[in-house]
């Protein structure tokens, strides 16, 4: 029968030392971030304050930076990029008429137009849904 193997104590300086090179390769990838921003991409809820608070807050100035990236996370993206993002984008991208609507071009406006039976027929259905709903 074989004999299990003892543990060997735990030796407490190498394990420091294992410690210490963790910590040493952490602090190499690490970076530290000293200016916040808000992601302009994600929507924001603003929180109203209670109704009958007499708070007076003091203005304080505006980074007009900031600003510029909310508003122009706000916009639609015809208005935010030159050409379409992605294939979905591609869809409805020039939202621009090839020909300018005109209303008195019988080639390509087509009124709609009532003649004698239209109009008694259109008549007549009226007239059947009221009785129907009474």
């Amino acid at each position: 029968m074989a004999k299990p193997k003892e543990k060997e104590p735990v030796d407490i300086v190498k394990q420091n030392a294992i410690h210490v090179e963790t910590i040493m390769k952490e602090r190499r990838t690490q970076k530290l971030y000293t200016e916040f921003n808000i992601n302009p991409f994600k929507k924001l809820h603003a929180l109203t304050d209670k109704p009958m608070s007499n708070i007076t807050y003091r203005k304080e100035e505006e980074d007009p930076a900031f600003l510029q990236a909310i508003h122009r996370a706000r916009l639609e993206p015809a208005k935010k990029y030159s050409h379409p993002q992605t294939e979905a984008q591609e869809i409805g991208w020039i939202s621009t008429p090839l020909l300018v609507s005109d209303r008195s071009d019988r080639r390509l406006h087509f009124p709609r137009r009532n003649s004698e039976i239209t109009k008694y027929m259109d008549a007549a259905w009226r007239l059947k849904e009221q009785t129907k709903k009474l």
